[in-house]
Parts: C-alpha cells; sequence; structure tokens
C-alpha cells in the first residue's frame, strides 16, 4: 500500500510540472508575438537595457557640470570592453585619455580634473557576465566660468633678444592660487639651465636663470593656465606655447660721475660714449636696467612721469625704455655741450643726437646695435639701486633671495 501513495505522489508531481511549463508557454504566447523563444528569455533572465549596464556619471545630458567632478564609467558586472571619450571645446575635438580597471569594472582618465566650457561625449562598450554586449553614448558639458584670467607675456613670440631677457607675465586679476599657476608655467632653455620663479605681489610672476643667458640659447615658454583656478572662481584662459632666441651678448656700463658709457659686445670693449645723466636734484637709479622698448621717435611728458611742467618734447629720437617709471637712454640734441661734461637730464641718460635723429650720431649708433633684452648698467650715481620691479629689474636681486619668491617649493 505504501509503494501505491508514493507512485501516486510521484505522478501528481510529474503533471504539476508538465501543468507548470504548460502556463509558461502560455503566458509567454499571450504576451507577445514573440512566442515561445521570449518567453523563455524572460524565464531564464534578459539582456539589461544599456543604462543599467554601462553607469556613467556625470549623468547624461547633464549641464554645468564643474571640473572637479569625477569622470568615471562602471558596470555592475562583467567587463567594459572599450571606452572613447572625446572633449569638444573652442570648435577643436581632442581624445581624452584613460584606462579600464584591471577588473574590467571601471574606466577613469588620466587627469584629474574636467575642462571648463567644453562638452564630453562618451561611447562604452561593455559584456555582461551571461555573454550579452551593451553600448552607451553619453554626452554632458561643464560650466562656464563667468569670470577668466590672463597673462601679459614679455618678450613677443619669435623675437630675437638681449641676454639681460627676463620672461615676465603681468595678470589682469590677483592671483591668489600663486603655487597653482606658477606649476602651469613651465619655461625651458636650450642648452638647459637652472630657471627660476619669482612673485612681484599678486600680480606679476618673472622668470630668469641665475646669470645673463648664454649666447644662441632658445627659450620655450609654456602656458597651460587654460582653467587653472587662479582665485576663487577665477579661471585661466590661455594655453599656448611661445619661445624666443638670445642673440648675442652686449651690456652697457654707465658711469653718471664720468659722464661715459662703455659698451661691451661678447665681453669685449667696442665703444665708449660720452653721455649725460640725471642732474644733482632728478639723479638717475643705480643697477642694471633691461631694455624693455625701443622707440624710433617718441614724445616725453615731465607730467606723464611725476614732475611739473619741466619738459615736453615731442620728437625725442632713438628712445629705448629702462623702467616702468619712465627711465630711458635716449638721444639728446636740446643740451650740446653737455655730454661728457656734466649730468643735465631728469633722470634719464642722454647721448648726442641731431633732431630727427641720425645713424651717424652716437645715439643712433648705439640704437642700430641694441636689442629688447640687452642690459645697461649704471653706476656712481647719487641714488638708490633701481627696484627689481620696476621694469625688468630682476639682476639687481641675488640668487638665493630671487628663489625664494617662488611659490612653488
Amino acid at each position: 500500500m505504501k509503494h501505491v501513495q508514493t507512485r501516486a505522489r510521484r505522478a501528481g508531481a510529474a503533471l504539476a510540472a508538465v501543468l507548470t511549463w504548460a502556463g509558461l508557454l502560455a503566458g509567454a504566447s499571450g504576451c507577445s508575438s514573440g512566442g515561445i523563444s521570449k518567453g523563455i528569455g524572460e524565464a531564464f533572465g534578459k539582456p539589461r537595457s544599456p543604462e543599467d549596464a554601462i553607469h556613467v556619471s556625470p549623468d547624461d545630458n547633464t549641464k554645468g557640470v564643474r571640473p572637479q567632478e569625477p569622470l568615471v564609467v562602471r558596470v555592475p558586472g562583467g567587463r567594459l570592453e572599450s571606452v572613447k571619450v572625446v572633449r569638444s571645446q573652442d570648435a577643436e575635438e581632442s581624445p581624452v585619455p584613460g584606462r579600464i580597471s584591471d577588473d574590467g569594472l571601471s574606466w577613469r582618465p588620466d587627469g584629474t580634473r574636467l575642462a571648463l566650457a567644453a562638452k564630453y561625449t562618451v561611447d562604452a562598450v561593455a559584456l555582461d557576465g551571461s555573454g550579452h554586449r551593451s553600448a552607451r553614448h553619453t554626452t554632458f558639458t561643464t560650466a562656464v566660468p563667468g569670470q577668466r584670467f590672463i597673462g601679459y607675456v614679455t618678450p613677443e613670440d619669435r623675437s630675437v633678444v638681449g641676454t639681460g631677457m627676463i620672461v615676465s607675465l603681468q595678470f589682469n586679476r590677483e592671483i591668489e592660487n600663486r603655487a597653482a599657476v606658477e606649476r602651469a608655467i613651465r619655461v625651458r632653455a636650450v642648452p638647459a639651465v637652472d630657471i627660476r620663479a619669482h612673485w612681484f605681489g599678486d600680480g606679476r610672476l618673472d622668470f630668469r636663470p641665475e646669470r645673463y643667458w648664454r649666447p644662441g640659447t632658445k627659450v620655450t615658454v609654456s602656458l597651460r593656465l587654460r582653467d587653472v583656478e587662479g582665485a576663487p572662481g577665477v579661471y585661466g584662459l590661455q594655453s599656448r606655447t611661445f619661445s624666443f632666441t638670445v642673440g648675442r651678448s652686449q651690456t652697457s656700463l654707465v658711469d653718471a660721475s664720468a659722464h661715459t658709457m662703455e659698451v661691451r659686445r661678447d665681453g669685449d670693449l667696442i665703444a665708449t660714449v660720452p653721455i649725460t645723466a640725471g642732474a644733482p636734484k632728478t639723479t638717475t637709479y643705480n643697477g642694471k636696467m633691461v631694455v624693455t622698448e625701443m622707440l624710433e621717435v617718441t614724445r616725453m611728458n615731465s607730467r606723464t612721469v611725476g614732475f611739473g611742467g619741466e619738459y615736453n618734447i615731442p620728437d625725442v629720437p632713438h628712445a629705448m625704455r629702462l623702467t616702468d617709471s619712465g627711465t630711458f637712454l635716449h638721444g639728446n640734441y636740446w643740451a650740446p655741450d653737455a655730454f661728457g661734461n656734466t649730468n643735465v637730464s631728469h633722470g634719464c641718460v642722454g647721448l648726442r643726437d641731431v633732431k630727427g635723429g641720425s645713424s651717424d650720431t652716437p645715439a643712433g649708433w648705439f640704437f642700430d646695435r641694441s636689442l629688447i633684452g640687452d642690459v645697461i648698467e649704471v653706476v656712481h650715481s647719487k641714488d638708490k639701486k633701481v627696484a627689481p620691479d620696476n621694469g625688468l629689474g630682476g639682476w639687481n636681486m641675488g640668487w638665493k633671495a630671487w628663489k625664494r619668491g617662488g611659490a612653488v617649493k
């Protein structure tokens, strides 16, 4: 009797199983045109949607993403097969380098920050544990900063300069994150030499080597300031590289007491020129000054440099700027008896010239043989030494003090 009951239970179980499969197949055929095959797929699991299979952060179509937000592609299972990310910025497209993790579950970019004012496009392909392949395409845009900063650079790109040239950046906004900005600027030289940065306040950053550049040196300046946060909410705009070449060596020594200027080319004395320097009440700065501007002719008005109405000369010839405060070395045609004898200027260094200028005069001769970046040093004047930030006066600062002025330690 017991065996009969057991057989009955087994028959009932078998019948129930048959009815269950029949119900599944009937339900499958009744739910869609996919018929039996889709029903089996639902019974055993189906591929996830692309959104479930591949997670991208930031989310698709997000706008105003901040630069510090992470960009990451993940899968909950299986592995990523490929990830391609493209950044569109300033009408240019560039690939975003990155790598898939060893376990295949995530992708991250090599960089840690997103670019501002850019569109990112993400295309990812993944394979799940059941062998199903999924593809995902997403986009997002990053925030557009309300404030930008730029650096005005000296010297000009592709210029040939004297051996005393200092690379100088004048920023249009105050820089609070000075180390971040300094790291984003690279100054290299061939042949190589140690080049250091020095900040003058929050708005100016200069670079120079310990000694004057060697003639023939090629200097390359790389500005990677784009999206660097110089101050809270203020981001850099520039991403460019420029270069300049150092020409022959020419230095000039002005002796304000002897009223002479010795001109040396590659270390050799090539001329001694009579000069006139600042008068006793308007003396010329001592120290090393660098030519930053060369003008065939210019107007000089005493009121623009803090004096009264002492002079207003509309046609000063062969003028070379030495300081931001208004010190020039220039041609002089209105004091013909002063050169080599007495100091009569308002702080400038004057060389004999004629009205309208001439290459046959000492001023014209010197102008024609000078470069922006040449050094003119004044000694024996009864005045203080020129400040390191007045023009390109950084050569008046010792090397140890110069290096202390950098923000990156």
